[in-house]
């Protein structure tokens, strides 16, 4: 029997007939085999083996950012103790289940813990992140990443909200009258109510980071995000006022809040400072009350009388390639729009406001 070819628009020889059907028999073989076409083009010899755990992990802390590092970096770290002698493709999905279900158990519980589903969220996200980087490298194909398919733990939605004015008000009484540096206090909680920014923007402020002719602060915050913040002239006097009493003026690529003996302040500041709250406001304690709140009062506060757009600039987020938010891209608020919005919050002049 002879078989009959026919060139195709696109000038290959196709099968015709009996061929045709052979040709859609062996595309279903090779579905149900879970094969891809284009690697029966290569040989298998060619492809690098799968590294283990133990000698990959090394190169993607490497690869990533320090903060991405940072965050990932315990559950590497129990990886590499678990798994630390096993390739890549051994795990299976089900197994990567169990692992997030013993990290959940054992996760430490804390004053913001919740059940232990952010930490199992967070180990899936470390695993993805290991196997999206093997992908990359191609040391494996996306359908031997069982990180692909483990899904991961739903994230509840915050508890967070804003504070009202009467709450406020006796967060900063409090801080001003107790504790061993109330003046550094109040400083840390006016920064976070002027600016919103998150704690890690605060820590990573730094001397040269304050404009003093614009009352502009250069905050640097997750995700490599990084913008011009207006803040009102009294609390850019604080600011350089504190750089020079406690020894910063003198350093100004180094931290700028610092304690009176002038060394730098850690997160621990915080949980000191909102432990100690709690201890007079019990409120604090039960919401669980954080800096992160204020930044959610005063960015609500913005809403309200600024609309969204503003309060979304005021917020430093950058989401403006995001096809749900296009409209950001039209309304877009610049910085002298954040400086009318804080001048109005403060009922100080701003050098910048409209």
């Amino acid at each position: 029997m002879t078989t009959q070819f026919t060139p195709s628009p696109g000038g290959e020889i196709q099968a015709g007939g009996a061929d045709r059907e052979l040709v859609a028999a062996a595309r279903m073989l090779l579905q149900r085999m879970n094969v891809d076409p284009a690697d029966l083009m290569t040989d298998p010899a060619d492809r690098p083996p799968a590294p283990t755990f133990d000698a990959y992990i090394p190169q993607v802390e490497d690869a990533v950012s320090p903060g991405t590092a940072k965050t990932y970096s315990s559950y590497w770290n129990r990886i590499r103790a678990k798994w630390g002698s096993r390739t890549l493709l051994e795990p299976t999905p089900t197994e990567i289940k169990q692992f997030a279900e013993e990290m959940k158990a054992n996760a430490i519980q804390r004053r913001n813990s919740r059940g232990g589903r952010g930490t199992a969220e967070n180990f899936i996200a470390a695993l993805r992140c290991i196997y999206r980087h093997a992908e990359d490298d191609g040391l494996i194909k996306p359908d031997e990443n069982p990180a692909r398919r483990t899904a991961k733990p739903r994230r509840q939605g915050s508890v967070r909200h804003a504070l009202s004015a009467t709450q406020m008000s006796e967060i900063n009484f409090h801080a001003s009258t107790t504790g061993d540096d109330p003046e550094l206090d109040t400083m840390l909680l006016r920064l976070h109510t002027e600016s919103a920014c998150r704690t890690g923007g605060a820590l990573a402020l730094r001397p040269r980071d304050l404009n003093e002719d614009q009352c502009l602060i250069y905050l640097r915050e997750k995700d490599g995000t990084a913008r011009w913040q207006p803040v009102s002239r009294s609390l850019m006097a604080a600011l350089l006022d504190h750089a020079q009493d406690r020894g910063a003026a003198g350093d100004p690529g180094g931290q700028l809040l610092r304690y009176r003996n002038g060394n730098p302040i850690t997160h621990r500041r915080y949980d000191h400072l909102w432990v100690r709250l709690g201890r007079y406001l019990p409120w604090i304690t039960t919401l669980n009350v954080s800096a992160h709140w204020i930044r959610h009062t005063t960015l609500t506060w913005v809403e309200r009388n600024f609309g969204f757009a503003i309060a979304h600039a005021y917020a430093g987020h950058f989401d403006e390639g995001d096809t749900k938010n296009a409209t950001m891209t039209y309304v877009k608020a610049a910085v002298h729009d954040v400086a009318t919005a804080l001048s109005a919050l403060t009922g100080e002049p701003h050098p910048l406001a409209a």
